[in-house]
């Protein structure tokens, strides 16, 4: 078995980021009161940290899903792509911000069904057209339309699925230390 490539890369900060990252982690830390661990490690390139940040804005401002489904498609991806730093994440978000239920949020981590039907459809979804690399099969896409999702939900979740990539791979490539604020829920797959 190989061992796993860690990027050596350094974190960066708001004082040593490059001129087009530097706003980026500004209006961060503004906003969140800390710039996370990953947002610094994804300065190192500044178009892949804005890509990430305005496809991640879009999906949150516009993507028609509530806070909890939007969680929910975000832990489904990140539990796939194996990112221990967004499952943590998300999970924590899950919980104090979009009031997913403990009992969804854990099932998605655990891989285990989901015990409310509709965010069941939505999970399901997103990890057939996870797993499929965007073909799903006709029966997938009926039993999400069914489920009260429109098409246009299907691309919203082709944009979150970028996204999450992104940030997933970022992750992997540098072994991202989770910020505390997220490490109660810790996850390793």
């Amino acid at each position: 078995m190989t061992e796993q490539y860690t990027l050596t890369l350094d974190a960066r900060t708001i004082e040593d980021a490059d001129p087009k990252a530097k706003p980026l982690l500004e209006q961060t830390k503004a906003s969140l009161g800390m710039v996370p661990n990953m947002y610094a490690t994804m300065a190192n390139s500044p178009g892949l940290l804005s890509t990430y940040l305005h496809g991640y804005d879009y999906f949150r401002e516009d993507s028609g899903f509530t806070p909890a489904e939007q969680e929910v498609v975000f832990l489904t991806v990140s539990r796939e792509n194996g990112c221990h730093y967004c499952v943590a994440a998300h999970s924590m978000l899950a919980d104090t911000q979009s009031k997913v239920p403990t009992e969804v949020t854990d099932a998605i981590r655990d891989g285990t069904e989901v015990p409310d039907e509709k965010l069941a459809a939505l999970s399901t979804f997103t990890r057939a057209m996870f797993q499929s690399r965007g073909f799903p099969q006709r029966e997938d896409v009926h039993a999400f339309l069914d489920a009260a999702y429109s098409e246009r939900h299907v691309l919203e979740i082709v944009l979150a699925i970028a996204v999450k990539t992104i940030s997933n791979y970022a992750n992997h490539l540098f072994d991202t230390e989770v910020d505390k604020p997220f490490a109660s829920r810790a996850w390793q797959g």
